[in-house]
C-alpha cells in the first residue's frame, strides 16, 4: 500500500510540474475577471518614453510575482499622466488596502511586474502612489479616458505609477 502511494504521488507530482511547464511556456491570461499565471507576447527591452499608444487600448494585462513562484496575473485600467503610466485598482465593495486584492498584496511585497499591452510584454517596476493631488489628478486622466466608469471614491481607488 505504500509503495502504491508513493507512486501514485510521484505520478502526480510529475503531472503538476509538466502542467505548469506547459502553462510557462504557452501561458494562461486572466480572462472575463478571473485571475490567470504567465503572460506571453513579444518582450519589449528597449526604453519607452512615450505611453500615449494605450490610450486607445481598454484594458492592460499585469503579471505579479508571489511568494511560492507561480505568477498571479489580472487585468486592469490604465492612464497617463505627465507622460507617466499609471495602473488601477478599485476597491467597489471596500475593503483594506493592500489585503483584499491579491495583486495588490504583491505588487507590495515585490513592486517588479510584467505589463501584457496589445501583444507586446513590459517588465517594469511599480511605485504605489500615496501623494493626494498627485493621486486625485491621475483619477481625473482616468475618468477622462473611461467615460462609462463609475468611481467607488478616492479612497477606495489605489493608483501605481509604472516606473522605467
Amino acid at each position: 500500500m505504500r509503495k502504491l502511494l508513493i507512486v501514485g504521488g510521484s505520478i502526480l507530482a510529475v503531472c503538476l510540474v509538466l502542467g505548469l511547464l506547459t502553462l510557462r511556456f504557452i501561458g494562461y491570461e486572466p480572462r472575463d475577471g478571473s485571475p490567470g499565471l504567465w503572460l506571453t507576447g513579444e518582450l519589449v527591452t528597449t526604453p519607452v518614453t512615450d505611453w500615449s499608444f494605450t490610450e486607445t487600448i481598454e484594458e492592460i494585462f499585469v503579471e505579479t510575482r508571489t511568494w511560492y513562484y507561480v505568477p498571479h496575473s489580472v487585468n486592469t485600467y490604465c492612464s497617463i499622466y505627465n507622460d507617466e503610466l499609471y495602473l488601477f485598482s478599485a476597491y467597489y465593495q471596500g475593503g483594506k488596502f493592500p489585503e483584499n486584492r491579491y495583486w495588490n498584496r504583491n505588487v507590495i511585497r515585490d513592486p517588479r511586474v510584467r505589463l501584457k499591452i496589445g501583444n507586446q510584454l513590459f517588465e517594469r517596476t511599480v511605485s504605489w502612489v500615496t501623494d493626494a493631488t498627485e493621486k486625485e489628478a491621475v483619477l481625473q486622466t482616468f475618468i477622462e479616458k473611461y467615460t462609462e466608469w463609475r468611481s467607488p471614491g478616492i479612497d477606495n481607488v489605489h493608483i501605481f505609477l509604472v516606473l522605467p
